[in-house]
């Protein structure tokens, strides 16, 4: 029943600037901001900055080249080559060219300085590479700590008169002995099974040369476990040095994560060492010009061997009202960087004998973690804002062992990762869950880092990313990342590669997609996050989530598809969640002056329960908040020795009597909402997926997005408003209003027809006008319209026999005349190719040029891949295909037109026709109308079609160099490393005429 929905011909067929001024007269909504969407809503890239020597005037350039295709600013990023952990000897000299030296400082200011002269945006990291520490005093208490556990068995007699294992390593924290129930031999590690009950701390017991005497049953086997605590001095940028006269050489220290101790450490250093240069001014300025400029944390990329902090046994004791100290050898395994040291969790895993295996002191541990880390987020954010009026940005708790959930609404922005979270959206609801209810206006992302895709990455791959992280709650993306483009050190063209040509991107303008494409892509991305970022995000379902660790890679959550399926939008929050202040009810919904969830989800395969989760479920339910439990059972979640797990089980049975509170199997919880009442803002039926979001704005317009997961589908969406549809278009700025849709009751049913991967925004408005009457059925042979006050719609008809009427949303039938268009579809033929090669220059060590170019032209009988013309296997650069077609094709031209249908286009692509340039595409659904460029007789066809630098880098690899370092590419990866890959156009160009029909 749905051959006749027409949407896909619809996306994309704006003409610049049409009816802009119309509507506005009329009181159509129109905020330009969409349609050019200022700086501090645009794509940011990360800037790697090798480090202080380069050129200030270069940086000052690729600040405004980036600004002039559509970013909004940079992330200023001191890289000094990953810490100078990617390669053993730095380019320069890091003493001299430190963070946070003279020179670095001057380089700060100039980039602070370009940004404002351009109008731009700039983030910045807080400390060099990662941000997660500065140079230091070796002695400074702020810098990482670590726990160093030692194992001994006691001797056979129970006797052990002996100075423990690892005496001097560090200070004693605790000697722990404990009954040894077994022992077995992992692949990796030991593991051993401890009686519960027997842990006993036996510090006091150790004299102050070490020496320890202790007298244990003989018959049984005993075991002593000894902590040392000490600082790690892991440096986040390292490189040798015989000399140590200032905190410079010594590189940059790691800093406490733990407490808020490591945060003053950095703020320490800021104020001493950066801020008196002239930075704390500049940055004041661009807060206030902008208020959106963010010092920023990465990933946690810190080793241990057991996360840690010496306020740790303070800490949880306040906590959870026990000591931690003889539970320690339950935490000694899994406790460091669960990223970075999968497969290094430690030498020996302890459990109890119990049901649990004392998992319950483990989680106590986690909590006690992300306390502390919760007061290192809080000073950052709270110095930032009192000193500079900056916000916090932070990847909350990544790669640490503790729930990322509960963190998240102590920083300012929250900033997930598409690499880590591997651009699934059940992991970004995960993420955005806690944002949303803590009214986080930005989600940040850290988009497009990808494993072996370096100068590889096409823009049709990065936007899938994209729009996968858009659907699951994120309105903003930096990309990974811009590089400086200048001359370093023992570095070839291209230029700087961070990363050693292992990670996407390294965008600059030696990429033949900067100048040819990439604005492109970055207005869609900035007029997406615009509407992303526009007035309030609502959704439909929370779902409970209660976890001990983040997942090194994140996965789905809720695996059933029924919620999906219908069309509800819902994000997970746990259980410190519920404890902000907007986590409260009112008519029935969770949080309403925020996401106002209509119900809460309960599902153990998600998340246990723990008695204060279970108790706010019991609260909600007696103030009016559906509560569906998805599983006959509801887990527990452990605490200490799981002596509360009766009361849990006891309330979990009690919340399951009581009203609004419903039992359904899993898979059955959207069927059970639909029989409460309660259906999605967005309503979904299609025949594959589709992801929705939606965002209602104080001025009255509302803003619905809706991603097509993977494969073209049609079906249609019903949306809970009786708002006029507007269609936007985040390809070119355009706008105008829906041709097809029709209400039900209160709400606004739309139908939609949609490739692979392909989005749509629409607004709905109260101060839009619809002064036409428009359309709720229409004929097969309705390709597209155009709409404008003036003149209503005008429809675009296509050859072929509809036997359906266009029937007007007045009642009104119209039979549309069969096959009125000039010609059926037909295929464009005899292309010429001119290639544009770009090459390195003939000194290889000189970047400063951005490529050396010449053409080469070639005869295609038929579009293919670069990779199957013989020569051009190997190159790189921008493909110019040209060709003609006559026009009319029939003698009558009157009222006549057509669309050019590429084939998918994965790195971009620009139409010109007649000499003048086409509106930009959806990639994904790459279709145009050209019918104000035709002319009578010849036309002329000319597809303008950048490259990725790949092929032709992958021909030279081994001449390439980075700071005198070899790819290591050809040294970790040879046997991985890509093979050439497809270029060009390769498909068919089709043209499609149409003739125009005016609805009157």
């Amino acid at each position: 029943m749905w051959s006749y929905f027409v949407l896909l011909s619809l996306i994309g067929l704006f003409h610049q600037g049409q009816s802009t001024s119309n509507d506005q007269a009329n009181g159509l909504f129109v905020d330009s901001s969409f349609q050019n969407p200022s700086a501090h809503v645009r794509p940011r890239f990360r800037y790697w900055l090798p480090d202080a020597s380069v050129s200030k005037s270069k940086i000052q350039e690729d600040i405004k080249a980036a600004g002039s295709i559509g970013a909004g600013g940079v992330e200023f990023l001191s890289f000094y080559n990953y810490g100078g952990h990617l390669d053993s000897t730095p380019g320069t000299n890091w003493s001299t060219y430190a963070f946070g030296t003279p020179p670095f400082n001057e380089l700060f200011v100039t980039a602070l300085q370009a940004h404002k002269e351009a109008g731009l945006v700039m983030d910045f990291a807080v400390g060099p590479n990662q941000g997660q520490g500065v140079p230091a005093k070796i002695d400074d208490q702020g810098l990482q700590w670590d726990l160093h556990p030692s194992f001994m068995t006691v001797p056979d007699n129970g006797i052990f008169d002996a100075v423990p294992n690892g005496w001097g390593s560090g200070e004693l924290v605790a000697l722990i002995s404990a009954e040894l129930i077994s022992s077995r031999n992992e692949t990796s590690y030991q593991l051993l099974v401890l009686k519960s009950g027997t842990l006993e701390d036996q510090t006091n017991q150790v004299s102050k040369n070490g020496h320890v005497l202790l007298n244990f049953e003989s018959h049984k086997t005993h075991v002593l476990f000894a902590f040392y605590q000490s600082q790690t001095l892991e440096q986040n940028v390292y490189f040798p040095s015989s000399v140590h006269n200032t905190i410079w050489d010594n590189g940059s220290f790691t800093v406490d994560h733990f407490s808020a101790r490591g945060a003053e450490t950095v703020i320490k250093f800021w104020e001493e060492h950066i801020l008196p240069s002239g930075v704390d001014d500049l940055l004041s300025q661009s807060a206030n010009e902008t208020n959106t400029c963010e010092g920023w944390e990465d990933s946690i990329e810190i080793t241990w061997n057991i996360s840690w902090t010496p306020s740790l046994p303070q800490t949880f004791k306040a906590r959870h009202g026990y000591p931690l100290e003889p539970y320690l050898p339950l935490i000694m395994f899994g406790n460091n960087n669960i990223a970075q040291q999968s497969s290094d969790p430690g030498l020996i895993q302890c459990v109890l004998d119990t049901a649990d295996r004392g998992i319950g002191y483990v989680n106590d541990f986690r909590q006690s973690l992300e306390d502390g880390y919760r007061e290192y987020l809080v000073q950052y954010s709270e110095w930032l804002k009192s000193r500079l009026n900056l916000q916090m940005s932070a990847q909350v708790s990544y790669n640490l062992p503790m729930n990322m959930l509960k963190n998240i609404p102590y920083t300012d922005v929250p900033e997930c990762e598409s690499l880590g979270f591997n651009n699934n959206i059940d992991a970004y609801r995960q993420y955005s869950g806690p944002a949303l209810l803590s009214g986080k206006k930005i989600i940040s992302n850290e988009m497009g880092a990808e494993r072996l895709q370096a100068f590889r990455y096409h823009f049709i791959d990065l936007l899938w990313s994209i729009n996968r992280a858009a659907a699951g709650g994120i309105n903003q993306v930096v990309l990974h990342g811009q590089t400086y483009s200048g001359n370093y050190t023992g570095t070839t063209w291209p230029g700087y590669v961070p990363f050693s040509y292992i990670f996407s991107e390294i965008y600059s303008q030696k990429h033949p997609a900067w100048d040819h494409g990439f604005s492109d892509v970055l207005n869609y991305v900035a007029r997406l996050q615009y509407a992303q970022q526009h007035g309030q995000p609502k959704a439909d379902i929370a779902i409970y989530y209660e976890t001990s660790a983040t997942e090194t890679a994140i996965p789905t959550k809720y695996t059933s598809s029924d919620l999906i399926d219908k069309g509800f939008s819902y994000y997970y929050l746990t259980e410190d969640n519920l404890n902000l202040p907007q986590a409260t009810i009112k008519g029935g919904n969770l949080a309403p002056q925020g996401p106002a969830f209509k119900a809460f989800v309960l599902d153990s395969a998600v998340g246990n329960m723990t008695l204060t989760a279970v108790k706010r479920m019991q609260g909600y339910a007696k103030a009016g908040l559906p509560i569906i439990i998805a599983s006959d059972d509801l887990g527990y979640y452990a605490s200490r020795d799981s002596r509360d797990k009766q009361a849990v089980l006891q309330e979990i049975y009690s919340l399951k009597k009581m009203r609004n509170v419903y039992t359904v199997a899993r898979g059955q919880v959207a069927n059970q909402l639909a029989n409460i009442g309660i259906t999605p803002q967005i309503q979904v039926q299609t025949n594959g997926t589709w992801y929705t979001t939606w965002r209602e704005g104080s001025d009255g317009t509302d803003f619905a997005f809706i991603l097509c997961d993977m494969t073209a589908s049609q079906g249609q969406i019903s949306v809970a408003t009786t708002k006029t549809p507007i269609l936007y278009d985040p390809w070119t700025g355009g706008h105008k209003h829906f041709l097809q849709y029709w209400r039900d009751g209160e709400r606004t049913v739309i139908p939609l027809q949609l490739a692979g991967n392909q989005t749509i925004v629409i607004g709905f408005g109260n101060k839009a006008r619809n002064s036409h009457t428009h359309a709720i059925q229409l004929p097969t042979n309705v390709l597209g319209y155009i709409y404008s006050d003036e003149n209503g719609y005008q429809l675009q008809i296509g050859t072929g026999y509809s036997s359906r009427p266009l029937i007007l949303s007045n009642g009104r039938k119209i039979q549309i005349p069969t096959n009125p268009a000039p010609s059926p579809v037909f295929k464009l033929m005899n292309w010429t190719l001119t290639a544009e090669h770009w090459e390195a220059p003939r000194d290889i060590y000189d970047p400063s040029v951005s490529a050396v170019k010449y053409n080469t032209t070639h005869e295609l009988p038929a579009l293919v891949s670069w990779t199957d013309i013989p020569q051009l296997a190997n190159t790189s650069g921008i493909g110019y295909y040209e060709t003609t077609f006559d026009w009319p094709i029939t003698r009558d031209s009157q009222d006549k037109g057509a669309f050019i249908t590429l084939p998918i286009v994965p790195h971009g692509a620009r139409v010109y026709m007649n000499g003048h340039r086409v509106p930009a595409f959806d990639y994904n659904a790459p279709k145009s109308d050209i019918g104000s460029y035709l002319v009578l007789g010849k036309n002329k066809v000319l597809i303008e079609v950048p490259t990725t630098m790949w092929n032709y880098l992958l021909s030279i690899m081994p001449e390439l160099r980075t700071a005198g370092n070899a790819p290591l590419l050809l040294t970790y990866f040879r046997d991985q490393i890509p093979g050439t890959q497809a270029n060009g156009l390769v498909g068919s160009v089709d043209i499609t005429p149409y003739v125009s029909y005016d609805l009157h």
